[in-house]
C-alpha cells in the first residue's frame, strides 16, 4: 500500500457505483440469501444489517465490470471485526477468473485490511496499476478470525472516469 495518508477522498474522485455494469457483475461462493448487492448496491450497502456472506468457505471472488473505462484510486471494504475480510487481492481487467486459476495471476495490488479499514477507512491502491480499468476482480482470500464465513458490509470504489476521445476533433483531422 502507498504510504500517503489518504484519510480524505480527493475531490476529483467519485464513487464509481454509477458506472458498474450490473448485468455482468458476478460473485463466486456467495450465500444466496446474503448476496453481493447487499455490499455493493447503493442504499443496501449503507445498511450494516445487510451483508454479503461467503458460503462453502471463507473465500469470495467478485467480478465488477464497468460501463466505461475508469481510473481506480481507492477502495472501501467494510466488514465486522471478526468475520470481515483480511487479505484482499485486486485484479484489473482479468475476466473469467475462478478459484481454480486465481492464484495463477499476479494481483495488480494486495491489501491486508486493518480494523480501521473494516470500519470504512479507504485503502489507497497502487494508482499506476489501475489507470485503464474496464473491470475489477476482488479476491477475498481470508478473513480476520480464520472462520468459515466471511462477511462484507460495504464495497465502495473511488476513482474517476477516463475522458473519452472527442470524435469531432478526430474528424477534422481526417478531412484535411
Amino acid at each position: 500500500m502507498s504510504s500517503e495518508s489518504a484519510n480524505a477522498i480527493q475531490r476529483s474522485q467519485v464513487d464509481l457505483v454509477d458506472f458498474v455494469d450490473w448485468s455482468g457483475v458476478e460473485c463466486l461462493n456467495q450465500n444466496t440469501s446474503h448476496s453481493l448487492p447487499n455490499a455493493l448496491k447503493q442504499d443496501y450497502r449503507e445498511d450494516d444489517g445487510l451483508n454479503l456472506e461467503s458460503d462453502a468457505d471463507e473465500q469470495l471472488l467478485i467480478y465488477i465490470p464497468f460501463t466505461q473505462v475508469v481510473k481506480l484510486y481507492s477502495v472501501i471494504i467494510k466488514g465486522p471485526e471478526e468475520e470481515g475480510p483480511k487479505t484482499v487481492k485486486l485484479f484489473s481487467n482479468k475476466e473469467h477468473m475462478g478459484f481454480s486459476n486465481v492464484s495463477d495471476f499476479p494481483p495488480s495490488d494486495t491489501a491486508i485490511l486493518s480494523p480501521d479499514n473494516l470500519k470504512g477507512k479507504p485503502v489507497v491502491l497502487k494508482y499506476v496499476k489501475f489507470q485503464n480499468v474496464r473491470s475489477l476482480t476482488i479476491f477475498i482470500e481470508d478473513n480476520q478470525s480464520g472462520s468459515d464465513i466471511t462477511k462484507v458490509q460495504k464495497i465502495a470504489l473511488f476513482g474517476t472516469t477516463v475522458e473519452t476521445t472527442d470524435m469531432k476533433g478526430l474528424k477534422k483531422i481526417e478531412d484535411h
